[in-house]
């Protein structure tokens, strides 16, 4: 009888240590989890910050790029443009830019 108890012992100890083992990996699996879903949001609003400056820069390259191929022609003489008419162009430029450097809106 002695030997059989000693070794119901020795199983119900294993089974102790096992399922404590169990419940330790049941807790840094949920702290893993944790850290993953923390490290995609940081990750998804770096994408979203990444966006939002090449689409302004990609606007800014295509208005450069536009600003820089127009020429007038050679054959009138330029006109003195009032102003009025560079102050116009000026805030719609301005009113582009803040349109597109914009942070997006937080949801």
């Amino acid at each position: 009888m002695f030997g059989k108890n000693s070794h119901l012992n020795r199983l119900q100890s294993r089974k102790a240590l096992l399922l404590a083992e169990s419940e330790l990996n049941r807790a840094q699996l949920g702290q893993d989890w944790q850290t993953i879903k923390h490290q995609t949001a940081v990750l998804a609003r770096q994408a979203l910050t990444i966006s939002a400056i090449v689409a302004a820069g990609s606007t800014l390259l295509a208005g450069l790029t536009a600003w820089r191929q127009h020429r007038p022609a050679p054959a009138a003489p330029p006109e003195k443009p009032s102003w009025f008419g560079k102050l116009l162009k000026g805030a719609a430029l301005a009113s582009t830019l803040l349109t597109v450097l914009r942070p997006p809106p937080r949801a």
